[in-house]
């Protein structure tokens, strides 16, 4: 019976902040900051006590750190209201109020007739 090897998963690598500054798209001096203020904890030091953060992490960090993408929302709203759904189904589904999507959807010309 062949051995099987299972394959690291990329989300366990261990990143410097150097890296992880690339990723955030920040400098190395904002991550150390971020460290020791408790924003993204470190994941553990080498011996020498520079500081290893989680891929995971790190990309849960900038996810939450990025928000959510305002043009998908309104691509997205206009979609579900032109599948049928009355205005303010749609402004419940996103969290925003009647009259702000009503505007959202005539600036994406989108509104339908009564």
């Amino acid at each position: 019976m062949p051995h099987i090897v299972n394959a690291p998963d990329p989300d366990d690598d261990l990143l410097t902040p150097r890296e992880v500054a690339q990723i955030c798209g920040v400098s190395a001096v904002t991550v150390g900051r971020w460290a020791r203020d408790g924003v993204l904890k470190p994941f553990t030091r080498t011996p020498g006590g520079q500081r290893r953060f989680r891929r995971a992490d790190v990309r849960a960090h900038h996810e939450a750190q990025a928000g959510p993408n305002p043009g998908r929302i309104e691509a997205d709203a206009v979609r579900l209201y032109e599948q049928g759904w009355p205005i303010r189904r749609v402004a419940a589904q996103f969290g925003y109020t009647y009259g702000r999507m009503r505007r959202l959807l005539i600036k994406n010309r989108a509104l339908r007739g009564r």
